[in-house]
């Protein structure tokens, strides 16, 4: 079995490398729109357009009306047409809404092939620019398939697809364990321990709102303005960063510790409409989990199950089996009248998925 992981990685370019990488993400970004506004008209016009037709319409024009694109790699105006392809299936597939146009500053990425990239200790090397530094090396051993090079708070990064030479063993304990998350804790599992939830975004909630107040007194496209946005840019990456290092601290102790592992399927989007709530379960990022915990799984031979999301985890006694017809967000304690039990009301749904496993 293949396994393919990513692995992002910061770099340190020259002047002429960023603007090189701009210049790309530039192109890249404005064959996207091109293709998106072309596939609206003929939609419109009651034809049926594809990627592929696309991408034969815009290279018979490209060296009269874009000469300017072969100044980088290839890939910048030919995988944009791929990836709106697939975004329009996953859009009539139900998965995903209706694409949209691409922004300067928010949609900052290109992608380059394998056959394009060479790697050497903590640097790689791209077409057209020559050796890289990275601020590490790559992590994983495989076959390099691909890159993705993108900008984030003033900062370029690398995102390496390598496709792995075998699947490492799983871990030698064959114990299993429920995971419940919750707001107010992360993760509790079943055989008792928690993990406490960061809440990053909560943590610089005042800073957020005392730059942005500051912002909107600034004078729009003023230098002050610009320098602002990029330092608020650098909250908002702080913020994505200690979220994500606490999952990924979360997914891989599970992973390397339990053979066995259940977790329930979540409405988050259902959970989004509680405004009350809505912010804090934005902030713990209970998809990225989800996320996680499913290719760490794959990567290392674990056993995931996905409990249903009607299974009563919470309403139902860890002891006897019985189920309480009415259960408050305020209970924290779960009191069986059955049998007596009491215990604290995660670890007792935690438990309850743990029973799935057997």
């Amino acid at each position: 079995m293949t396994v393919t992981l990513s692995h992002k990685i910061c770099l340190d370019p020259t002047f002429k490398q960023e603007q090189y990488f701009k210049q790309a993400c530039g192109i890249a970004r404005f064959t996207w729109n091109w293709a998106l506004a072309e596939w609206k008209t003929q939609y419109e016009a009651g034809l049926k357009p594809s990627a592929l037709a696309l991408k034969k319409q815009f290279n018979a024009i490209k060296p009269i009306d874009f000469p300017w694109m072969y100044d980088v790699t290839k890939y910048a105006s030919q995988q944009p047409f791929i990836h709106l392809q697939s975004a329009f299936n996953r859009f009539f597939q139900g998965t995903s809404r209706y694409p949209q146009f691409k922004k300067r500053g928010h949609h900052d990425r290109f992608y380059i092939g394998n056959d394009s990239i060479k790697l050497e200790g903590q640097r790689v090397k791209f077409p057209k620019l020559g050796w890289i530094r990275m601020r590490e090396a790559l992590r994983i051993e495989g076959k390099v398939i691909s890159a993705t090079v993108s900008s984030k708070a003033n900062k370029w990064f690398v995102s390496l697809n390598v496709e792995l030479d075998q699947t490492p063993k799983s871990c030698e304990n064959q114990a299993g364990v429920g995971v419940d998350l919750g707001v107010k804790t992360l993760a509790t599992l079943s055989n008792g321990e928690t993990f406490e939830a960061p809440k990053p975004f909560k943590r610089f909630t005042k800073k957020l709102k005392r730059m942005q107040r500051s912002l909107s007194r600034r004078k729009k496209g003023s230098q002050n303005r610009h320098r602002l946005r990029q330092k608020i840019a650098k909250v908002h990456a702080r913020i994505t960063n200690l979220r994500q290092d606490s999952l990924h601290k979360l997914t891989s102790y599970l992973t390397d510790n339990f053979t066995g592992i259940v977790i329930e399927d979540l409405n988050v989007k259902g959970m989004l409409s509680n405004r009350k709530l809505s912010g804090a379960i934005t902030d713990l990022g209970f998809y990225e989990f989800r996320r996680q915990l499913e290719y760490k799984s794959k990567y290392k031979g674990n056993y995931l199950k996905i409990a249903d999301r009607w299974f009563p985890s919470s309403k139902a006694c860890s002891k006897c089996g019985h189920k309480k017809e009415q259960l408050k967000l305020s209970e924290r304690v779960y009191h069986c009248e059955a049998c007596g039990q009491s215990l604290d009301r995660d670890l007792n749904a935690a438990i309850n998925l743990k029973n799935l496993l057997y």
